[in-house]
């Protein structure tokens, strides 16, 4: 039979595990995002109605799991990211992933860009590869014409969910990691090479030649993922 102290260790360990449960749930339904510093120990324990050294137990508790992190001098911080949300995909997606995850994904977009596009779009498809070919080698002015010209490739299909998609890869390619390799692989000589494939792409729809539009945009990218490894190799 547990003596009162032992019960009482006992009912304090119970509920440092009750309120690291509630905690854990909390960050997981995103109460609290990765890096954020959690409130005060004396505000969690006010809150909860628990003493600082139940706190500190589900604390512990949560640290051992991967929930949080204890930074001496500064708090408790969440380390938890939910791998299934469209920021942890943009987070962790590797240049050398989102090209090939637009392999799968861009050439089809040709084929219905193929039946789909009027002339309005084409319109509108010239006036961005007019800007990135006038860009004078600006890489900044390159990376925003040549997003545009594959998101609007996206929306010409009037399919909802490729849209979503390429508006994922959209914020993919706009993560610091991307903007670091584009700095290393995006030259004159490079940028005057995408020019002349983005218009092979173009020139390809117009003509409604489904699968060379998609054979383009297949060599188009292959010629991307080349570069990246090239610079991932050095």
């Amino acid at each position: 039979m547990l003596d009162q102290n032992d019960d009482t260790v006992a009912k304090s360990r119970n509920s440092a595990s009750t309120l690291a449960a509630i905690l854990r749930r909390e960050i997981v339904e995103g109460h609290y995002s990765d890096n954020e510093r959690l409130p005060a120990e004396r505000d969690l324990a006010d809150r909860f109605s628990v003493a600082r050294g139940t706190l500190r137990v589900a604390l512990q508790q949560l640290e051992e799991a991967g929930f949080v992190e204890r930074r001496p001098g500064s708090g408790t911080y969440v380390v938890y990211i939910d791998e299934d949300t469209p920021r942890a995909v943009v987070e962790t997606t590797r240049p050398i992933d989102l090209v090939d995850a637009r392999f799968a994904l861009e050439p089809h977009i040709c084929r219905l860009a193929v039946l789909q596009a009027t002339v309005r779009d084409f319109d509108r498809a010239e006036a961005i590869l007019r800007r990135m070919e006038t860009c004078g080698g600006d890489m900044d002015v390159f990376a925003e014409a040549d997003e545009a010209f594959h998101m609007m490739l996206a929306e010409v299909t009037g399919n909802p969910m490729i849209k979503w998609m390429m508006t994922q890869v959209c914020k993919v390619r706009g993560h610091t990691q991307w903007a670091q390799v584009r700095s290393k692989t995006l030259d004159g000589e490079m940028i005057a090479r995408y020019n002349r494939e983005h218009r092979d792409i173009l020139d390809a729809i117009r003509a409604r030649e489904p699968e060379l539009a998609a054979e383009r945009m297949k060599a188009h990218l292959g010629e991307a993922r080349m570069s990246l490894m090239r610079v991932t190799q050095t």
